[in-house]
């Protein structure tokens, strides 16, 4: 079971961290659910540490770098989830979807295993467009636009979605795509840029690097987006999406916790 992340995953866990802000956000999106499914977990940032958890994970290399302590972890893809139907009360996907081959089986398997709720943390790019980081590297929005579901295709996979925004803190501590989005000179950062999966899709991108250096140099860059300066966060069309999936046939269940 090969994945993207077996070849640029080595230093994930140093750069992506989670932020206790988004962590809040995301606690309180399942709040109530005692049995969790973390899908695509990665190294286990944002595991309510209070619930019980279980991951699951493709990628050998990330299941490596989960803590002492983690979560179980199950090496498996989304679209084929080794638990029986409604096993758990909430399954939770963090900035996953848009890495599964088949998107449509995925969000029906979450759905299947998900006795309460499917909470999902994803990217509007109807919103995220306007990220000036495109400015400098508009490839990484072609290879991110087409890869990310719209909200109308989570609501066609999942139905009625309940959807909160999330901001991003200034000084975010989980180095995601927008997380620099105040600190353009950390976009110039080799090991930065491998932590974020789309750098990988998109080749050499030594000339847009310079171009970005040199403004930041010169100051070009602090006075086209000084609007950015005062702020302490940033809307880059992150949310949150809860698909409420009640099982109401108690003779259906096949809890395993």
């Amino acid at each position: 079971m090969t994945t993207l992340y077996d070849k640029i995953g080595g230093g994930y866990s140093g750069q992506r961290q989670s932020d206790p802000r988004i962590a809040a956000a995301i606690k309180g999106a399942v709040g109530g659910c005692d049995s969790i499914l973390n899908v695509g977990a990665g190294t286990g940032s944002y595991e309510p540490a209070s619930r019980f958890v279980v991951a699951v994970e493709p990628s050998r290399v990330m299941i490596a770098q989960r803590p002492v302590g983690a979560a179980p972890v199950v090496q498996g893809r989304a679209e084929a989830l080794p638990f029986p139907d409604c096993s758990f009360e909430a399954v939770l996907g963090i900035l996953t979807v848009h890495h599964w081959k088949d998107q449509a089986r995925g969000l029906a398997e979450c759905a299947r295993v998900a006795r309460t709720k499917v909470v999902l943390l994803t990217n509007d790019f109807d919103v995220c467009a306007n990220f000036w980081l495109f400015d400098y590297f508009p490839e990484l929005l072609r290879a991110d636009r087409h890869i990310f579901p719209n909200i109308a295709r989570f609501e066609d996979a999942l139905g009625s979605l309940e959807t909160i925004a999330v901001p991003i803190p200034a000084d975010c501590r989980d180095g995601f795509l927008g997380a620099y989005w105040k600190r353009p000179s950390a976009y110039l950062d080799p090991i930065v840029r491998e932590s974020i999966s789309t750098f990988s899709k998109i080749g050499n991108v030594d000339s847009q690097l310079a171009r970005l250096e040199s403004d930041i140099v010169s100051g070009a860059w602090e006075q086209r987006y000084q609007r950015l300066l005062g702020l302490e966060a940033l809307d880059l069309g992150y949310r949150i999406l809860i698909s409420a999936q009640p099982h109401t046939n108690s003779d259906s269940r096949q809890e395993l916790f």
